[in-house]
């Protein structure tokens, strides 16, 4: 899929499809995405090799005192918060090798704990402007449209994100209700580990909660906190420095996925699917527009797909369904969000195998679930 999509944009760029001020807009939108790809992929990489995951799986095991399901619902109570507060993509890089330790330590499947960090990554990333980076690209819109500020944004999505992080665990809990029944043993002791990384690591992965809370640029944390792990682990371990800490499939294809949206979109892609996504309020045609945001989503990423359908708007109550749509949606493929690229990364990292055709059934009945309560509880605030 990755060359597939690099190939795709280099043929963008050699047939001329784009002019130079289109490529440079594109530079410009994917460039602080990439960046913070690249940077908090080495974090995650080097925290984990400190031990910081495998410490932080343990604590979680002890919190749910030996019954799977408990311990799930701490997942899903992480999952959460981690979103809203720190964004989906630091939460499919962060937490996401948490919950694969902890199955690991605990011999439980890993797949349930996986796939409910990716879908609460994508679900619960509708509730504040920093947990999504379409969130951030909307505020202007919505600022046009009179929604001020993060208390506007909010008061017009606190209802939508309640109905999708309900309909996440009603869907995953009935899905794997079988693996999350009966108990684990609790881990044994910790194995030794390097005090210096594995107290630096921790401690640049706690300050990059508020750092990106502060209004930064989320790439500029990121790529500090990488930066300060490198220059330990050179001093310390320079074994683990390699060049596979790098995303760089992920990065071709993010990168040819904007160039090949941006051309759509300048050779006339918003006329297209404007009879599709139609036009007027209320829950039918919120849930339309949604529904092409979404479909739309896992097509060509999310990213791309907001900055496709976000002209199709018009009023604040719509631009919410397309955010949505973008945020909720991209369940169906492993493409149609960064923070799903982030996490399957993570996954075959771990060694943990992700069938891509279950992903994606499962995928559709959630989104479906998802987008559907979240249109009808976007009918209370709009």
């Amino acid at each position: 899929m990755w060359w597939t999509c690099g190939l795709a944009g280099l043929a963008v760029l050699a047939g001329g499809l784009l002019g130079g001020e289109d490529v440079a807009r594109v530079a410009g939108r994917a460039g602080p995405v990439l960046a913070f790809l690249v940077a908090v992929t080495v974090v995650a990489e080097l925290a984990d090799a400190a031990g910081v995951f495998d410490a932080a799986a343990r604590l979680a095991a002890r919190a749910g005192r030996g019954r799977t399901w408990r311990l799930w619902l701490l997942v899903v109570a992480l999952g959460t918060a981690a979103t809203v507060v720190l964004s989906l993509d630091t939460t499919a890089v962060l937490l996401t090798p948490v919950v694969l330790a902890m199955a690991a330590q605990l011999r439980l499947a890993p797949l349930p704990f996986a796939l409910t960090t990716v879908w609460l990554a994508n679900t619960t990333s509708l509730l504040l402007p920093v947990s999504n980076l379409t969130n951030l690209i909307a505020l202007d819109t919505l600022r046009s449209l009179g929604v001020e500020g993060t208390a506007g944004f909010t008061a017009l999505t606190w209802a939508p994100f309640l109905a999708g992080l309900a309909g996440a665990v009603a869907v995953l809990g009935l899905a794997h209700r079988r693996d999350l029944r009966g108990g684990y043993a609790l881990p044994g002791d910790a194995p030794r580990r390097d005090p210096v990384l594995f107290g630096t690591a921790a401690v640049v992965c706690c300050l990059l909660a508020p750092a990106f809370v502060s209004g930064v640029e989320p790439a500029v944390p990121a790529a500090v906190a990488a930066l300060v792990l490198v220059v330990v682990f050179a001093l310390r371990r320079p074994g683990a420095l390699r060049p596979a800490l790098l995303p760089w499939r992920t990065v071709v294809l993010v990168s040819g996925l904007f160039l090949v949206v941006e051309a759509a979109q300048a050779h006339g892609l918003t006329d297209l699917l404007r009879p599709v996504a139609g036009g007027g309020e209320g829950f039918r045609a919120h849930l339309r527009l949604a529904a092409t945001a979404a479909v739309s989503a896992n097509v060509a990423d999310n990213l791309p797909a907001y900055l496709a359908v976000e002209p199709l708007a018009g009023s604040a109550a719509r631009l919410v369904a397309v955010l949505v749509g973008v945020n909720l949606g991209p369940l169906v493929t492993p493409w149609a969000s960064l923070a799903t690229l982030l996490w399957l990364d993570r996954c075959r990292a771990r060694g943990v195998h992700v069938p891509l055709p279950r992903f994606a059934l499962l995928g559709l009945v959630g989104a479906a679930v998802c987008v559907t309560a979240a249109v009808a509880a976007l009918q209370l605030t709009a």
